[in-house]
């Protein structure tokens, strides 16, 4: 199976322009391509695993990714799929956000020369002349059909800025640029960027005439992505420091049971057939097939080592079998005990189960909260100097874990 059929087999193409020229191009090695990536936070999430994963598999097969940091496109911010504006950022937020996404991208991009490329679009977009740029590319653009734009449907209702309206423009610049200066021929995207992707192409078509060759886009399907990278509230981020290998891992062994071979086929290197096989299983084995989803992308994101460390966690809360000691932990403060004991919810939110003592008492009062398997109901139930001595452990909902200890 060549690569573009193996996109298509994973369900991760969604629409395309001109397919047959986007097919030869991929399976013949012949795709420069470009995904951005806008540096809203200071650590890539979940939520970006399929733009990954599909950069490495095209790499793999003989293709170029270019990894655009949008340095430059952050300063404005994308209002797709919002109801409200962007927190602005300022530019030493986005630089150092810009940095921090390209150590991670390495686990997954082998970046080098005649290999992948890592630029920023606050290299050329920053440099602009405003009316130079609306001289150069102002008529290539219908205000009427940007207007019908789905990316900015959602945001006429409550309003649209005249700032935001500005996105669509800079990222089909951005392939434009690509195109002239770094001979992309290809850009990849979510579904909710469709409008913006297009203005690109047209871009590209109108400057440098119809038959420029730079009229293939193709889709990254987006649906899944959504519901990915956030959990609870949280964001399930790829930096460790914000979300340990364990949580990682519990994130992606808790996806609901009509998600999990969705995820396998768009997010794992399994091969195909063998996914085939995996869903032939009888229904009885959801949970080893869950199994095999959150160890396969732990070792993507964390490596083989943290990958068997968070499994063997994870066993030991299941089945009380295996190793809890690489279980996320908290050490209750000597001071905090008195007279041998502490009381519940003075744990938990000294451990940061949750931000006051409201919300903790809510928790319990909810049946949300487990100590060692057995769920607690009493928020003036008090734990023990000897309990902590060997460990409680408290489970907050389905998905978070946490081992208190003195």
């Amino acid at each position: 199976m060549q690569i573009y059929e193996e996109l298509k087999a994973r369900g991760l193409i969604a629409q395309v322009t001109d397919e047959a020229e986007i097919r030869n191009l991929i399976n013949n090695g012949g795709a420069k391509f470009y995904i951005g990536f806008d540096c809203t936070a200071d650590s890539l999430t979940a939520g970006h695993f399929m733009a990954l994963t599909l950069m490495k598999r095209l790499q793999m097969a003989g293709n170029k990714p270019v990894a655009l940091i949008g340095g430059g496109t952050t300063m404005i911010g994308d209002p797709s799929g919002r109801t409200d504006m962007r927190k602005m950022l300022t530019k030493e937020d986005i630089d150092h956000n810009a940095e921090c996404f390209k150590r991670q991208m390495e686990r997954f991009i082998e970046f080098g020369e005649g290999k992948a490329e890592m630029v920023n679009n606050a290299d050329w977009l920053l440099k602009l002349n405003y009316v130079d740029m609306l001289r150069e590319v102002g008529t290539c653009f219908s205000v009427n059909n940007m207007l019908r734009a789905e990316c900015y449907k959602q945001r006429m209702e409550k309003g649209l800025s005249f700032l935001e309206f500005n996105y669509m423009i800079m990222q089909s610049y951005d392939f434009y640029y690509l195109y002239m200066n770094h001979g992309c021929n290809m850009q990849f995207g979510g579904d909710d960027q469709w409008s913006n992707m297009l203005g690109g192409t047209e871009l590209i078509r109108r400057k440098l005439g119809k038959d420029a060759y730079a009229m293939t886009i193709t889709l990254l399907t987006d649906s899944q992505g959504k519901k990915m990278g956030k959990t609870a509230g949280n964001a399930v981020w790829l930096d460790p420091n914000k979300t340990t290998p364990f949580e990682f891992y519990q994130y992606w062994r808790n996806v609901d049971d009509a998600d999990v071979m969705k995820c396998i086929r768009m997010l794992t290197f399994i091969p195909i057939e063998t996914i085939d096989e995996m869903d032939r299983w009888d229904g009885s084995r959801i949970n080893e097939k869950k199994e095999i989803l959150a160890f396969e992308l732990t070792k993507l994101v964390h490596g083989e080592e943290e990958a068997i460390k968070a499994q063997t966690a994870a066993r030991a809360l299941f089945s009380g079998a295996g190793d809890d000691a690489n279980m996320p932990s908290f050490a209750v403060p000597a001071d905090a005990i008195v007279d041998g004991k502490i009381n519940i919810v003075d744990m938990l939110l000294l451990g940061c189960i949750d931000k006051s003592k409201g919300k903790v008492r809510t928790l319990i009062e909810q049946g949300s909260i487990s100590l060692d398997g057995e769920r607690v109901d009493d928020t003036w139930m008090n734990v023990t100097e000897e309990q902590l001595k060997a460990g409680v452990k408290i489970r907050k909902g389905k998905k978070t874990y946490v081992k208190f200890t003195l």
